[in-house]
């Protein structure tokens, strides 16, 4: 469990409906060449809302949040920030998100009269994906500005061939025994799917899937 003063940026502890929505929107940003973009916040307990709330009120600092009934203790909220070397809260960026969002029936708190929140998208439990989209592959959402927003579609049959010399090599068997126990131990711990290491093991596995795998393992080890 996080403290008051810890931030929670995990999409797996929003609601089905808010992490798909989510996905999709990070998706949709990929897609539309945005992908310095990053999640800085999910779920928030109703604690740690009454703390942030006292900030400027009861206690030094900037306001940060206008309720103390926000969608993120429902799960149903999220915050993102851009990654350097724009500024943090990019208006630019924020703005072609929040156009994207609006697309989707997300919530964009950019589009509210009264306390305009840029970073903030939320959806209604309700919510579903709106005709003619759908989640195309895994979709990386970064959760810190190290890495950039993917999307790693696997079973396109237009997708060429690996040629041989894309294929992993090994110069020796104790290099190999490394790397499958490093991929058998992130589907252990169920940060990938097992799919991977049976490529892996028929030697169908890519340096360029290796590298995506690094990505992703390394997020969801966060």
């Amino acid at each position: 469990m996080t403290s008051i003063t810890t931030t929670c940026r995990d999409i797996s502890e929003l609601l089905p409906a808010a992490q798909t929505a989510c996905r999709l929107l990070f998706q949709e940003c990929f897609k539309a060449e945005i992908k310095n973009i990053f999640i800085t916040e999910t779920y928030r307990s109703q604690e740690r809302q009454n703390y942030l709330y006292a900030q400027c009120r009861t206690r030094p600092g900037q306001i940060v949040t206008w309720t103390l009934d926000s969608n993120h203790k429902s799960r149903l909220a999220w915050d993102i920030a851009v990654c350097p070397p724009q500024s943090l809260y990019d208006l630019t960026t924020l703005s072609r998100v929040g156009a994207i969002a609006r697309k989707l029936g997300i919530t964009w708190g950019g589009d509210w009269t009264a306390n305009i929140d840029r970073p903030h998208f939320e959806v209604k439990p309700t919510w579903i994906m709106p005709k003619g989209y759908k989640i195309e592959g895994q979709v990386i959402v970064p959760t810190n500005s190290k890495y950039q927003v993917q999307l790693i579609v696997e079973g396109n049959t237009t997708k060429p061939i690996a040629k041989d010399d894309d294929k992993m090599q090994f110069t020796n068997e104790t290099l190999k025994a490394a790397v499958r126990d490093y991929l058998k131990q992130a589907v252990d711990k169920k940060l990938i799917d097992k799919s991977h290491l049976e490529k892996f093991d028929a030697g169908t596995l890519t340096n360029c899937d290796l590298k995506g795998l690094e990505i992703i393992i390394a997020q969801r080890s966060v």
